[in-house]
């Protein structure tokens, strides 16, 4: 981890209305970098995250990516997106096409590459989340770990240097959720540059080199992982962990 940060926050400010859900929220990332945030619900966790790739706009401050604004006017923000793989709560694939061609379609109409590219890349990385049985089934098929593996594999389709994650195990069943985790484990370990909003504490203390605890708008702790989970150095952050853990 080198160079400038991939991802800088400074003070990003955003608000629906007159209710404030980021305040001065400042976070930088450095490239290979594992960064879990954490907090109780409403705390502004995955607007946080979804600030990084513009799906969540911002009244002040400023977000770059790779010395890129993104919240600048001239920002091609489509291109943006395709180097920041995005997975969310929900799978989000399309009913009507195969796991294979969920995974092929956005090869195919944001990079430009040939069927023939995008089914051999699209294949290999059904092979990566383990499921390379399941390419021709439909998401109505899949058990939930399964489609969000699919969902997985289709934000790696576009060759992102980093991947954000807004909770991908919290629709899960319990059983389902170690594959998914096992996935981003390796993704991991390969280098990737993640973000991950995620309230699976054991996730965070095995993989993240930090991790930052939000309440009410603003980031409360940002630390190296081992220390916040040794000691938190707010009694908020200690008051969540210990609900959390012993949820």
């Amino acid at each position: 981890m080198s160079g400038s940060p991939l991802i800088v926050l400074d003070r990003v400010c955003k608000q629906y209305g007159t209710t404030p859900v980021l305040r001065d929220c400042s976070l930088a990332v450095a490239r290979g970098e594992i960064v879990v945030v954490c907090g109780p619900s409403g705390s502004g966790k995955s607007t946080l995250i979804k600030t990084v790739n513009g799906l969540e706009p911002y009244q002040s401050g400023s977000v770059r990516f790779d010395d890129e604004e993104v919240g600048a006017r001239g920002t091609d923000l489509p291109r943006l997106r395709t180097r920041i793989g995005m997975v969310f709560q929900s799978f989000e694939l399309y009913p009507h096409m195969t796991a294979l061609r969920n995974v092929m379609l956005a090869q195919v109409h944001a990079l430009g590459r040939s069927r023939a590219e995008a089914r051999e890349r699209a294949l290999a990385l059904l092979a990566r989340v383990g499921l390379t049985e399941r390419a021709e089934a439909y998401p109505a098929d899949l058990s939930g770990g399964q489609q969000q593996r699919v969902a997985i594999a289709r934000a790696l389709a576009l060759d992102p240097v980093a991947m954000l994650f807004d909770e991908p195990t919290s629709a899960l069943d319990p059983e389902m959720i170690n594959e998914v985790l096992d996935v981003m484990t390796a993704l991991a370990r390969d280098g990737m540059t993640m973000v991950v909003v995620t309230h699976e504490m054991g996730f965070a203390r095995k993989v993240a080199d930090r991790v930052v605890f939000m309440d009410e708008g603003r980031i409360v702790e940002d630390r190296p992982a081992a220390e916040f989970f040794a000691a938190p150095a707010t009694e908020r952050a200690k008051t969540f962990l210990s609900k959390i853990i012993s949820h």
